[in-house]
């Protein structure tokens, strides 16, 4: 298939990216390579798509812009018709959207914006998109279930994900645009974000350097292995939304619709307690952590869990990678990279 995947100079949309070329699909990608965080890593993750499309001949085309920018993304689909579209590009990072708020809505208002008109004119016949677990915010209900509302986000970055739900369900009603959103919960390894806990963790024993953990500690976790949230994706992005003929407009399901739309939840659906996973962390490293214990932060969210049964229905898939095998391959990916 020819299938569009933005931000696939990311963490996760360049493995997805990856593993569709290594299938034989024609990938474009769409990504604006910004310095919110190392650039460095970004381009290593780019050259590596090249060398795959290489190895495998698969054709791969990327196009360096700004997906808010309408002119790019409209030559983008202009150059390009579209089988599938896979939109992971988004400002992520719960911390940033409380000093940064307007680069979240750039990235991820006015671009999803672009994207849906793109795919609306074009008749795109499926948009797959990256939405958060962060979207619960303030429910305590777990495990978090699809079928339960989610509109009482704790911060602004979750505001906007949750905001991408709803600007796609009105496309999917309005003009029958077929549309999965995937709620990824606590994405780790290799090559990851370095904001995030697991790569601040890993740089901070190994170099003898305390660690903050937030709340006393006292998280618990739906970590989800990288690759198992990518071949969620491309799953999910295979099987076409279709209406739910059972949907009742008396008891709305927010999680279907009498149209062409359907949340998901992707997560290993098995919590993990912070310490345990830093002991997991201190067991590849071979020493042990200096903790500062902290208070919650502003907007976190204290426990997540995921009800992935409505993903196992549809798409047959349930992630399962265990917490010590993916902490393992992203120490071992962190020494390799960084040479430590």
């Amino acid at each position: 298939m020819n299938v569009l995947v933005t931000g696939n100079a990311g963490f996760i949309g360049s493995l997805a990216a990856r593993r569709l070329l290594e299938r034989g699909d024609h990938v474009v990608g769409v990504d604006v390579v910004n310095d919110y965080y190392d650039p460095k890593l970004k381009e290593s993750r780019l050259a590596i798509l090249e060398e795959t499309a290489k190895r495998t001949k698969s054709s791969y085309t990327f196009i360096r812009g700004n997906l808010a920018e309408a002119a790019v993304v409209d030559d983008c689909f202009a150059r390009h018709r579209f089988d599938r579209v896979i939109h992971l590009a988004a400002q992520a990072g719960v911390r940033y959207s409380l000093v940064n708020p307007r680069a979240y809505v750039e990235s991820n208002i006015v671009a999803f914006t672009n994207i849906l008109e793109a795919c609306r004119h074009a008749s795109v016949p499926h948009l797959t998109y990256a939405s958060t677990s962060s979207v619960y915010g303030a429910n305590t209900t777990l495990p978090f279930s699809e079928h339960q509302p989610a509109d009482h986000p704790l911060q602004f970055y979750a505001a906007t994900k949750r905001a991408n739900e709803l600007m796609a369900h009105a496309y999917s009603h309005l003009f029958k645009l077929p549309t999965t959103g995937l709620r990824f919960f606590t994405v780790y390894g290799p090559w990851g974000r370095p904001d995030m806990a697991l790569f601040l963790f890993t740089k901070n024993i190994l170099a003898g350097e305390p660690i903050d953990l937030h709340n006393n500690g006292n998280h618990s976790r739906d970590f989800t292995y990288v690759d198992d949230i990518v071949e969620g994706v491309i799953r999910a992005s295979d099987d076409v939304a279709k209406p739910d003929p059972a949907w009742n407009g008396a008891r709305p399901d927010p999680a279907t619709s009498n149209a062409p739309f359907r949340l998901f939840n992707l997560g290993n659906s098995a919590p993990v307690q912070l310490r345990e996973y830093i002991a997991a962390i201190e067991e590849e490293v071979g020493r042990k952590a200096t903790t500062r214990l902290l208070p919650l932060q502003v907007g976190d969210v204290p426990n997540t869990h995921a009800d992935v049964t409505e993903l196992v229905r549809h798409v047959g898939y349930k992630p399962s990678t265990p917490v010590a095998t993916g902490v393992k391959n992203f120490v071992r990916w962190y020494r390799s990279y960084y040479g430590v």
